[in-house]
């Protein structure tokens, strides 16, 4: 009894802190949305808005925050983070974003440091065939930003 108790306190305690998450980061409920429909049958079917040019089409569901949001065929979520004046500030933010994200989407999902560098960092899911990439990127107009990618494996 007394160890069922303490695994219900704990996973009580889990889904607080993933509450206290989604309630600091504005595009956590985003985020959680996202990943919830990349898991479904539909996919992202019932967030696909206008074409764009090659196989790109406008989501109807943006990151609060983020901009550039878009669907890329059925597998693939993409948004830009806000724009950082240099290289390093969009190096800070990818790392706050990581943990952003961690404590957001909760248990199961984890760095994926084997397949992680310099330049990018990956996100997955233990259990389901979904992973995020943040990588860092300039804009034409020399910002810099990080690039959020979430991929849906196989299916």
């Amino acid at each position: 009894m007394l160890g069922l108790a303490l695994a219900s306190l704990s996973a009580a305690t889990s889904v607080r802190a993933q509450d206290a998450a989604a309630q600091s980061v504005p595009y956590c409920p985003d985020l959680q949305r996202v990943v919830e429909l990349a898991m479904s049958k539909e996919r992202f079917a019932s967030i696909a808005g206008s074409p764009r040019q090659g196989n790109f089409a406008d989501t109807k569901l943006a990151l609060t925050g983020w901009s550039n949001c878009s669907l890329y065929g059925t597998n693939i979520y993409t948004c830009d983070s806000p724009e950082a004046e240099t290289a390093a500030a969009a190096e800070r933010a990818q790392a706050e974003l990581l943990q952003q994200m961690k404590a957001c989407l909760g248990e199961g999902w984890s760095e994926a440091t084997d397949r992680s560098s310099a330049a990018y960092v990956v996100l997955h899911h233990a259990l389901r065939p979904v992973s995020i990439t943040l990588s860092t990127d300039q804009t034409d107009d020399k910002k810099h930003l990080v690039h959020l990618i979430l991929f849906v494996r196989g299916r």
